[in-house]
């Protein structure tokens, strides 16, 4: 039965019109996810989790639970699921977060877990899902922090309540709030827009010094005391002007879709031209040539959230060469997979060199580029471990 439905899917999506992986770049896609999945498995500490810091954590369980469920060769009810999502679950705190407290990152964490839950879609969660979007929506500055609208830290997050805002946060919180089902027209969404653009390169919709004639359309980490970029500077005239790069670009590109900002607002189009002419995956685009690498599986994992969300296939180049962004990102990390299934970042920066981070982050970015798209057949699967 089990062929019959391979083949079958293998002639549908064959025959479908404009199907945005051809069969063999899918094929080659889930043989990686398999390997890779494999790896994170045989990868499971016994009480449950995965490591960081030479122990067993929350955060890093999270992505890979949420990796795990969302394969249809494991899902949900799959043994290391459960295990994991009972370890990360030991994380709950009274107050909603699900976090290791006195680490000092109450947001990432709760992030990352939140999106684990939504993965699972199990109703039981429900009331757990809710304490944690709340949660994130407290940890969110605004007027109750003493931070009115026009402070460069409304709207956004940081690790946690008293740590300044930055846009990888930020873009981390409201991807989590999206995915496990809060409205696009919950205040938080609309608080949070004024923050992302504040860290937009973009002089016509952003009222910071910093973006001031700027027309560049990238993004930079965050607005909060006189801006920050972890690219650098620039010196554009006469004057250093903050380096955009590629990872924060799509975070706030994808924020801006999340929040249902208009396609044809000025900072959506300049983002979408900003992603055309700086169109690579050799690198973290437009981070200085030493730290090209730096963060590079972020980028990925972004790069295929944010275009996912925005619904186009192709993207053109600086070049006006026409790229399926879901075939390139496909090749290239299965490029990049080592022969035990993981993925790894030599340039470890924000934690890159941990394989279990990097090999999930590799595969949920996999299974974005693959993903059921409306309109299309699903992508062939080959036998896994079920």
């Amino acid at each position: 039965m089990r062929t019959w439905t391979i083949l079958a899917t293998l002639v549908l999506a064959n025959t479908a019109t404009a199907a945005p992986v051809d069969i063999a770049t899918a094929s080659r896609a889930h043989t990686g996810i398999r390997k890779g999945l494999g790896f994170l498995v045989a990868g499971q500490q016994p009480d449950g989790g995965w490591v960081a810091f030479d122990k067993s954590h929350p955060a890093i369980t999270a992505l890979v639970v949420s990796a795990l469920a969302k394969d249809p060769d494991y899902g949900p009810k799959h043994p290391s699921v459960q295990r994991g999502l009972e370890f990360m679950l030991r994380s709950v705190q009274p107050d909603g977060g699900i976090y290791v407290d006195g680490e000092g990152m109450p947001n990432y964490h709760t992030s990352v877990a939140l999106l684990a839950l939504a993965s699972i879609k199990d109703p039981a969660h429900a009331q757990k899902i809710t304490d944690a979007q709340n949660f994130l929506k407290r940890l969110q500055w605004d007027e109750g922090e003493g931070h009115e609208a026009n402070s460069p830290w409304y709207g956004g997050a940081g690790y946690g309540q008293s740590k300044r805002p930055d846009l990888s946060n930020t873009q981390l919180m409201l991807e989590a709030l999206h995915e496990s089902g809060l409205s696009p027209e919950d205040p938080v969404y609309k608080k949070a827009m004024v923050f992302v653009g504040r860290c937009q390169m973009l002089g016509e919709t952003n009222d910071q010094e910093f973006a001031r004639e700027s027309a560049d359309g990238g993004f930079v980490y965050s607005p909060a005391n006189g801006g920050e970029s972890k690219a650098g500077t620039d010196v554009v005239g006469d004057r250093p002007r903050l380096r955009s790069y590629g990872s924060m670009t799509y975070a706030g590109f994808k924020s801006l879709l999340y929040a249902k900002v208009d396609r044809n607002d000025p900072r959506v189009k300049a983002a979408v031209d900003w992603i055309h002419r700086n169109y690579t995956l050799d690198r973290n685009p437009n981070m200085p040539d030493a730290q090209s690498k730096e963060g590079l599986y972020y980028f990925y994992h972004v790069f295929a959230r944010a275009l996912s969300a925005w619904g186009e296939d192709t993207i053109v180049d600086g070049k006006n060469v026409p790229h399926n962004w879901r075939v390139d990102l496909i090749e290239k990390l299965i490029s990049l997979q080592r022969e035990d299934g993981s993925w790894v970042n030599e340039a470890d920066r924000w934690y890159e060199g941990n394989p279990h981070l990097v090999t999930a982050y590799a595969i949920l970015a996999l299974q974005t580029a693959v993903e059921e798209r409306e309109g299309h057949s699903p992508s062939p699967r080959g036998r896994g471990p079920g």
